[in-house]
């Protein structure tokens, strides 16, 4: 059942205070207006949505010109015209033949004409009419009609009393548990009076279709009537209770989703006002930048798929965030968005050498790759692995590299790194997860074919949580990485046209088939002179732009920037001597700041007075007075350097002591040593008691320093041979190599490091072993062309040609029993 507002009090303050007051209907008013007779010919009007009962008074809104003129000329006469409702309501000007037979008079109370243009007219219907015959259709219709035959219910009738009381009490519960109906409805039904027009008001009000109240109005029998009304608000009372059951049944939830959904419009509504975005706006915008990117079905379809997701999901619900930001994450991923390489192979080598002195090994290979490129298209990105001691210009390499080529540059720091989640990511489903580092870099990078800089993968750990350098295998192999495997993306990713370059500076700690995949470049340390020359071009004029010094304010020259390097800084790289020029360039920015005098050109004293005294000394050759010093050859992280391996003897038992902080296979080498002379002492004449009757004791300065390795074996060996012997150490030697205990000489790494360490400590010839040839060949010639280089391959040739014939001054005298001293007192 439904209540028209309009039909009591609502309607009321539309008729201004001159109109009557309709009183709700009693037994009187029913005889009366039943009493009146039906005219014989009536102006109809045809209604589309409604029927007119007998007694209800209803608004009617008149728009067609055909009606507005009828109720204008009726308004003028006796105010009474025909209402009957149309058969096919969508018909817009229907004729005689296509309204239904049965209609009801009605009196025009009220004509009023509203503020849009309308024209409403106040309507109560009288009695029911037949239509009988049209006389004429324009300008409206009109025709004859006959009075409508109705069989009313006898007084004494008990049961049709029993019907209207159960009609009232349904009409009454229907009213108390639907929302929508006003309690004015109520208060209207129990004060009708009339059982007719109680009937007429509950057909007029009822939620029913227009057919069936149209089939009420044609019931000519008022019993049969009010049974047709029982049955349909007995149905609607069923379903309304049965309606409320449901809700009762779900109500908690559905008052906390409708508290959320007031909420979500009211925030949406601040949102609007403040200049928010809305979440509807949020999705037009997701969609709208989804329609721009250059990405494969596969990922358009899953993106498609996550945005109606998206959709469903409640704004304040903690998964809207995260799946906003899974989408935004893949609309900011490069999905096919490369940048043009740069073809100009000498703009590139111009570049190279620009930013960086020497490296020549790397710079060629970059060339090569940027040259195969521009014959073949879609070659596979290489992936270098630069090698090398700490401030050589590994990382900074990179940079340039990627303005070589017109790339996007990005880093990612792997040092620490010790769970596999930071190269994958982490499932969406875990609280915080987040795409891994190589998905994030490529983002920022805005484009899928960067340089990208793996920083320190020699460093990367792991624990529980995974093997980071494991998971690296897949991103560095270049048969794999086109559909690299995220666990946040869920998408595979090609990872195949990114040039990867890596650093490290050792592969002892690198996983083996994580080194397998990448192409190994050793970028060794720097000589004297190349590190002056950096100086110059690079780190000078750098200082002097981070000071605010002019070129002309500081200079300082070559002789001065060597003693810099030799006797302030101890390393293969260059990241001291940055910092030392800097400490010479703050020193003159402060002078011209206080306006002190000081001298352009930095001298020596300048430079003491600066940076303080001197902080290392040269490692020069220290002669040959004494037997069983000789040099050896070592390498270090911070570069090559010089060590001296002494071995002296004393009355004993023949027992070996070693010193001087060495490690287990340094000791090794000793012994193998020792076991090699003692086997061999035939040749090398020296009698086999002295080993049994001297001891040997071998000291490696400085104490305090960790050694260990094997290319001291053959600097061992010769020192024992000169104990034993006396002789002397050919003058300005120096040696490096492993040895065995059938006296091979095995080759040794770090060969660049190691030449580079004995020109600076004045050695003039290198014993090597004849594999390391190869590796004498990869320097320039004016860094070694005063030096004079010996293969070798037994121990033999080691010691023949590095010991003299002629014995040292005071010699020891081996072939006599040594007597063993008197302790002092």
């Amino acid at each position: 059942m439904s209540f028209n507002p309009f039909d009591f009090k609502s309607a009321l303050p539309m008729i201004n205070e001159d109109s009557e007051f309709f009183p709700l209907m009693s037994t009187e008013d029913e005889e009366e207006m039943n009493n009146q007779p039906v005219p014989e010919v009536l102006s109809i009007l045809p209604l589309r949505n409604t029927v007119l009962f007998p007694g209800v008074v209803i608004p009617i809104t008149v728009g067609r010109d055909k009606s507005i003129k009828l109720i204008r000329d009726a308004n003028k006469g006796e105010r009474l015209v025909g209402v009957v409702a149309q058969q096919d309501v969508s018909i817009e000007d229907p004729t005689f033949d296509q309204l239904n037979a049965v209609g009801t008079t009605a009196l025009i109370v009220k004509m009023l004409q509203m503020p849009d243009g309308n024209t409403t007219v106040i309507l109560q219907g009288k009695k029911r009419f037949v239509l009988k015959e049209e006389l004429q259709s324009e300008p409206y219709i009109k025709a004859s009609v006959e009075p409508f035959i109705e069989t009313a219910a006898k007084k004494e009738d008990k049961e049709f009393k029993a019907l209207v009381s159960s009609i009232k009490d349904m009409a009454m519960s229907i009213i108390q548990l639907s929302p929508n109906i006003p309690s004015e409805a109520g208060i209207a039904i129990r004060n009708i009076e009339s059982t007719s027009f109680l009937i007429n008001f509950i057909s007029s009000n009822m939620n029913a279709e227009m057919a069936a109240k149209q089939k009420l109005l044609e019931t000519g029998n008022l019993r049969e009537r009010a049974r047709m009304i029982l049955e349909h608000l007995t149905v609607d009372l069923q379903m309304l209770e049965l309606k409320n059951q449901i809700q009762t049944k779900v109500r908690t939830d559905l008052d906390k989703q409708q508290r959320d959904y007031f909420l979500n419009q009211q925030l949406k509504t601040i949102q609007e006002e403040l200049g928010g975005n809305s979440p509807d706006l949020e999705l037009e915008n997701l969609r709208a930048r989804g329609l721009k990117k250059k990405w494969v079905k596969e990922v358009n379809d899953h993106f498609t798929k996550e945005l109606e997701k998206l959709q469903r999901i409640n704004p304040a619900a903690a998964d809207y965030s995260i799946q906003i930001n899974y989408l935004e994450l893949l609309l900011d991923l490069p999905w096919n968005e490369f940048t043009k390489d740069n073809f100009d192979l000498k703009r590139a080598q111009k570049v190279l050498d620009k930013d960086h002195f020497g490296l020549e090994k790397v710079k060629n290979r970059i060339i090569e790759y940027l040259a195969v490129l521009k014959l073949k298209h879609n070659m596979k990105a290489p992936i270098l692995c630069l090698v090398g001691p700490p401030g050589v210009g590994k990382t900074s390499l990179g940079k340039s590299i990627a303005k070589a080529l017109g790339r996007r540059y990005v880093r990612m720091a792997l040092g620490g790194i010790r769970d596999e989640a930071e190269i994958r990511g982490h499932r969406k489903t875990y609280i915080g997860a987040m795409p891994g580092r190589i998905i994030q870099s490529v983002k920022k990078a805005g484009a899928a074919n960067p340089v990208f800089i793996l920083d320190e993968i020699d460093k990367v750990g792991n624990d529980f949580r995974g093997d980071p350098s494991s998971a690296l295998l897949e991103v560095l192999d270049p048969e794999q990485n086109s559909t690299f495997y995220d666990h946040y993306v869920e998408m595979d990713f090609d990872l195949s046209n990114v040039m990867f370059i890596a650093t490290a500076n050792s592969l002892s700690t690198i996983q083996p088939a994580l080194l397998d995949r990448m192409e190994i470049i050793e970028v060794n340390g720097y000589t004297i002179e190349e590190k002056i020359e950096i100086a110059k071009q690079h780190l000078l004029p750098k200082q002097r732009d981070a000071h605010g010094v002019k070129t002309k304010e500081v200079t300082i020259k070559n002789d001065v920037m060597e003693k810099v390097v030799e006797e302030y800084t101890r390393e293969s790289g260059v990241r001291s001597l940055d910092k030392k020029i800097g400490s010479i360039v703050r020193g003159v920015a402060k002078s011209i700041a206080m306006e002190e005098e000081y001298n352009s050109t930095v001298s020596k004293q300048d430079v003491e007075k600066i940076l303080g005294a001197p902080i290392f000394d040269k490692d020069l050759y220290e002669g040959n007075e004494v037997a069983g010093v000789v040099t050896g050859l070592a390498w270090t992280q911070v570069g090559g350097d010089i060590l001296f391996i002494e071995a002296s003897l004393s009355p004993g038992k023949g027992r070996l002591t070693l010193t001087g902080n060495l490690g287990d296979v340094m000791k090794e080498s000793a012994t193998i040593a020792l076991a090699y002379l003692r086997a061999h002492s035939g040749y090398f004449d020296i009698d086999p008691k002295v080993f049994e009757q001297w001891d040997v004791h071998v000291h490696v300065p400085a104490g305090a320093t960790p050694k260990d390795g094997p290319s001291a074996g053959i600097t061992m060996l010769t020192a024992l041979t000169s104990a034993y012997t006396q002789r002397k150490i050919k003058p300005h030697v120096a040696m490096t190599g492993e040895i065995t205990l059938r006296g091979r000489v095995l080759p040794v790494g770090g060969i660049k490091e190691k030449i580079l360490a004995a020109k600076r400590a004045n050695i003039k010839e290198i014993i090597l072993c004849e594999s390391n040839r190869k590796d004498i060949l990869d320097i320039k010639e004016h860094y070694i062309k005063d030096l004079s280089f010996h293969y070798v391959k037994d121990m033999r040739e080691v010691i023949n040609l590095a010991l003299l014939q002629e014995q040292v001054t005071e010699p020891l005298n081996l072939s006599v029993k040594a007597e063993p001293q008197p302790a002092l007192n």
